[in-house]
């Protein structure tokens, strides 16, 4: 009955917005709905959090800091104050507005400090231990954003984090998959191992994992602020254990480090106005460049991953991700030729080289530069009753970043040095091409590939999404998008639906290992096209939120991907 109350809201909405709407499948849940707020995490009590907040009469910005730091209490491997990321706000007054605490190379840092002698890449050095932490940007980038655009106090958005911390939660099936995953690196470090390891061994579900290190920590950051943070005990807890381990993060490194406020990358598609992620993200612009090329074809009646519209999908992707790794990085560092890459002219010359019939080969694509991410971030997005909308996505890179916890502090530390290109030319563990824009400089942002966005029609948001996944976060925030706009699906069925991805080098185009993504029919017509498909695990937990804009009814899909997430509005 809700889904079909969902279809009758939507349908009223077809003349105001042209939205197209096919059948839909009827694999995923209704979506959740509620009238006055919405929080999507990958991690359900994050979710509760930030609806607490926004009952209490905190508006979007102040939720979604408390959602932050919840979700580095219940969210472990991904939601941090160790790490970094990007914030995109809309606010009910029209303003936009990007915040960007990405995480900063060290001011000792080199272009070759993960090479041996003989100029090869030391396995590991940049992924686990001391020397692949960069200065973290989380709590500044939530200071800042709680400070400008809040209206609650820092001690009452953190409340709910440290009482998570200091009494516990228990732990779901989703939890332990996702603990599961670090238990080998865990037993290395005595502080870690004391924490999440449950006197050895790995916790089972239904058992309380308790933080007290770390309840206390963001008692301390509640009472103190960035400046607690960046100047006080935990900059120094976190320094000392550097230098005691070989790593070179300093104090200075903390004292130097600020949050960029930046205006959003905007472009449009079909008459929907989208804000989205500027550099150092790659996450905008490639997005943009897609859509713009994407405009001109009839996506919607090619049918829902037809092998005709799937076509003109991946030879966007493939031409979008070869400029994303020739041109762009930190723009503190490198110029970026953004108007250009999302300009509308620029997407019609792309289409004359895309052929109707046949995959294009990625060698006819300029080869030079790459930068790479570790896959294992967190997105959530928040509307609120007064029309604010946030999306946040921030990382510690990979699974637990470096594995490393500074003493007493709680908290893993990032290991998003790996972000950067450690050799030109020589491959990561994703297939990506590293090159010169995202090589290691002192005081640099790695390029990233996150990409909070919003979609806007008349002034008010649409769809609040995002995703994490590495470079694979730009193809599923770009589905996401055409599975609601295109093909008519609901937000829960547009989160769900299979993926597929391709990122120039290699060759290949990544599915996702389940029967549905093409039809028998459509991938034996895209083989002969030249295409090779290959079977890849699941990837990606899009958090999105679809506002229906004639009767103000709010709509919630968390990827079931990650079974710990959850939409709760009320």
């Amino acid at each position: 009955m809700e889904r079909i109350k969902y279809y009758l809201l939507l349908l009223s909405s077809v003349l105001l917005l042209g939205f197209y709407f096919p059948s839909v499948s009827a694999d995923s849940p209704a979506p959740v709905s509620a009238k006055n707020g919405m929080v999507v995490t990958e991690q359900m009590l994050a979710s509760q959090v930030g609806v607490k907040i926004l009952r209490a009469g905190g508006n979007a910005v102040d939720a979604a800091v408390a959602v932050g730091y919840a979700l580095a209490v219940v969210h472990p491997c991904c939601g941090n104050i160790g790490g970094g990321g990007f914030m995109l706000i809309h606010l009910a007054n029209g303003e936009n507005i990007f915040l960007n605490f990405r995480e900063k190379a060290p001011l000792a840092a080199n272009a070759n400090m993960y090479l041996d002698k003989k100029g090869d890449i030391i396995p590991d050095k940049s992924t686990y231990g001391y020397q692949a932490v960069g200065v973290p940007g989380t709590v500044m980038g939530f200071d800042l954003a709680l400070k400008k655009y809040g209206t609650m106090t820092r001690q009452q958005v953190m409340a709910p984090a440290i009482e998570l911390a200091e009494k516990g939660f228990v732990l779901a099936s989703g939890d332990i998959d996702i603990l599961d995953k670090g238990t080998a690196n865990f037993n290395k470090q005595p502080n870690v191992a004391a924490i999440f390891l449950n006197h050895g061994k790995p916790y089972q579900a239904g058992d309380r994992l308790v933080q007290k290190d770390f309840a206390q920590t963001l008692r301390y950051i509640a009472q103190t602020g960035a400046e607690g943070f960046y100047k006080g005990k935990i900059a120094k807890d976190i320094v000392a254990a550097s230098q005691k381990n070989g790593g070179i993060l300093t104090l200075q490194d903390f004292t130097q480090y600020r949050v960029e406020e930046l205006k959003p990358l905007n472009c449009s598609y079909h008459g929907y106005d989208i804000v989205s992620a500027p550099p150092p993200s790659s996450g905008g612009v490639a997005l943009c460049e897609m859509l713009n090329i994407l405009e001109a074809y009839p996506i919607a009646r090619l049918g829902y991953h037809s092998a005709r519209g799937s076509h003109y999908i991946i030879e966007a992707m493939r031409f979008a991700f070869a400029d994303r790794n020739n041109k762009l990085g930190d723009p503190d560092f490198v110029k970026n030729p953004v108007a250009d890459l999302i300009s509308k002219d620029y997407a019609a010359k792309i289409r004359k080289n895309i052929y109707p019939d046949r995959a294009t080969p990625s060698s006819l694509l300029p080869l030079q530069s790459s930068a790479k991410e570790g896959e294992d971030t967190t997105h959530y997005s928040i509307v609120d009753k007064q029309g604010n909308a946030v999306a946040v996505t921030y990382t510690i890179n990979r699974f637990f970043g470096s594995y490393m916890i500074a003493d007493e502090t709680g908290f893993f530390l990032n290991d998003e040095m790996d972000d950067f290109t450690s050799k030109a030319g020589v491959a990561n563990q994703f297939g990506l091409v590293q090159g010169e824009a995202n090589n290691i400089q002192p005081g640099k942002r790695p390029l990233s590939s996150m990409m909070p966005t919003i979609v806007m029609k008349e002034g008010r948001p649409i769809i609040v999404v995002g995703s994490p996944g590495g470079p694979r976060i730009i193809s599923s925030v770009l589905l996401t998008i055409l599975n609601i706009l295109d093909y008519g699906l609901d937000v829960q069925a547009a989160v769900d639906a299979p993926r597929f991805h391709q990122q120039w080098l290699p060759e290949w185009v990544d599915i996702e290992k389940t029967p549905t993504v093409f039809s028998a029919d459509a991938t034996s017509i895209l083989e002969k096209m030249g295409y090779h498909l290959r079977k890849h695990a699941l990837w990606g937990a899009v958090e999105a939120i679809v506002l229906d804009p004639q009767t103000g009814r709010l709509y919630g899909g968390s990827d079931r991907r990650r079974s710990s997430g959850g939409a709760a509005g009320y």
